[in-house]
């Protein structure tokens, strides 16, 4: 039973994580118990912070997987117990409840796995200013759950089934597109035949919505109603294939989709070439007038090269610290300034300004204001999406995993350079180029070492190579940069070959 046991306890016991990016588990280890503590927790905690508005409501949403609806109900639960109010705004994108939250300024909940396989799934817990923070998730984990009475079972479920989720509220949604819609001009997409991977993501009609309503023809392609794990930094095979065959049968002058909760874009060219997450970026951020921009230290280089932007800082990776950097510079007292995550994911800080119009900030991924900037962005300069980046520095990224290994052992493995690193610099490059010698040129040499999220390496060719475990799933991921595609593609591939071998 969950009594007198703190969120930080429930984690060791329950093998559902929980961090910044919220809760994240298998989703028969996400009972009805677990996420009602968890939910629980986040109240409690809510009910700590000083500056925060009076807690009366918060407002839910949930992405399209086959546990979210029953996550929801257990979440919903919670805050009734609470004595609070519960605005239920259905299946919703992640950035749209955030939004909704922070112009209502209430909390909301969004369940969600985002990109994971649907064996697992999520909650996502936002203040009413936005995304929890690392100090918030400090306040979380340490909140004690007392239960009253007893209302689950020895299998975690709800002794009394029912629905907790009230009718759903659609002022989310609505407030969501006005945005856009207000933002944009009028037929700002008029005369692009744009297609929507709609596969199972949860922004799929409403993405097709604003795309007709700014004037585009739309074509919906792969919609699917068993889902699919849509990993923007690490797009499947067959939907590289599948991207090809669609522009070419369709004569589609680009294609959009997102990952299952829309906070991470996905877009293609005219010949169904997807665009990487730190390009479209860099993109966006030109698009919308961003002076400082914010981004992880995985993303490509590209970012300074280009001399777009008054200032570029680096972060670890992950959107609170993207978020927290961005609240620095604001402090600095530094406008339009703007993040986004190699995975293609937005975030403003402050106003931002295109078209003769002002853009409230969203400091969460959004996927949407990428897909609509570089569209219009492609007729502004009467050009085909794979020009965009006509006349920029030719630096490429491309990004790998492998799937299915313990975080602790892949933190073993890059200990094993970064402590080498920390006692003896000329040792670490000495068995970094051994281990890895069938990857890289015979001449190879280590001319820099970045030890800020990972292991960061870059080599006397400028290529980059970038090792660290993922931070939501059993997962090790490489990030390569060099000056062609093929090269960061192939050089990923032959990287992921010794890994295993490294680890075992």
């Amino acid at each position: 039973m969950i009594n007198n046991q703190t969120i930080e306890q429930l984690m060791n016991t329950s093998c559902v994580g929980f961090g910044t990016s919220g809760a994240r588990g298998l989703a028969e280890k996400m009972t009805d118990e677990i996420c009602y503590a968890y939910t629980i927790g986040f109240i409690q905690y809510l009910r700590t912070i000083k500056d925060m508005p009076v807690l009366k409501s918060i407002a839910i949403a949930g992405d399209l997987r086959p546990s979210t609806a029953r996550i929801m109900n257990a979440c919903a639960k919670a805050i009734q117990d609470s004595g609070l109010k519960i605005i239920n705004t259905g299946t919703l994108p992640s950035p749209a409840i955030a939004l909704y939250g922070i112009e209502n300024t209430i909390p909301t909940i969004m369940v969600t796995g985002s990109h994971i396989p649907d064996d697992r799934n999520g909650i996502k817990f936002n203040t009413a200013y936005g995304e929890i923070l690392k100090a918030d998730e400090e306040g979380i984990r340490s909140q004690k759950i007392q239960l009253t009475q007893e209302i689950f079972n020895s299998s975690g479920k709800f002794i009394e089934a029912e629905n907790y989720l009230p009718t759903v509220n659609l002022q989310a949604e609505q407030l969501y597109i006005a945005r856009y819609l207000k933002f944009f001009p009028d037929n700002a997409l008029s005369q692009l035949k744009i297609g929507v991977y709609q596969h199972s993501g949860v922004a799929r009609d409403l993405i097709s919505n604003v795309l007709i309503q700014l004037g585009a023809e739309v074509i919906n392609l792969g919609r699917s109603e068993i889902f699919i794990p849509v990993d923007t930094e690490a797009v499947r095979t067959e939907d590289e294939r599948l991207a090809k065959e669609w522009v070419e049968k369709y004569q589609l002058d680009a294609i959009v989709s997102t990952d299952g909760d829309a906070d991470r874009p996905l877009i293609s060219d005219e010949n169904g070439i997807w665009f990487r997450g730190d390009i479209v970026g860099i993109l966006c951020a030109h698009y919308l007038n961003v002076q400082h921009i914010i981004t992880p230290v995985s993303s490509n280089t590209l970012v300074e090269k280009a001399k777009i932007f008054q200032q570029v800082y680096r972060t670890r990776i992950g959107s609170p610290y993207v978020i927290e950097m961005m609240q620095y510079a604001l402090s600095q007292g530094q406008k339009h300034v703007a993040g986004y995550e190699a995975n293609g994911g937005f975030l403003s800080a402050d106003r931002l300004e295109a078209n003769g119009q002002q853009l409230s900030p969203l400091p969460t991924r959004d996927a949407l204001i990428v897909l609509l900037s570089l569209l219009h962005f492609s007729k502004v300069k009467q050009c085909k999406m794979s020009k965009l980046m006509d006349g920029l520095p030719g630096r490429y990224t491309y990004s790998g995993r492998i799937k299915e290994i313990p975080s602790d052992k892949s933190m073993a493995l890059l200990n094993s350079y970064i402590n080498a690193e920390r006692q003896m610099e000329d040792n670490m490059k000495i068995k970094f180029i051994q281990d890895f010698s069938s990857a890289l040129d015979a001449q190879a040499s280590i001319v820099d070492i970045n030890v800020v999220d990972g292991l960061r390496i870059t080599l006397n060719n400028d290529d980059i190579i970038h090792l660290r475990p993922s931070g939501n799933a059993p997962e090790f991921r490489c990030y390569t940069e060099a000056g062609s595609f093929e090269q960061a593609y192939q050089l990923n591939n032959k990287i992921l070959e010794i890994i295993p071998a490294l680890i075992s």
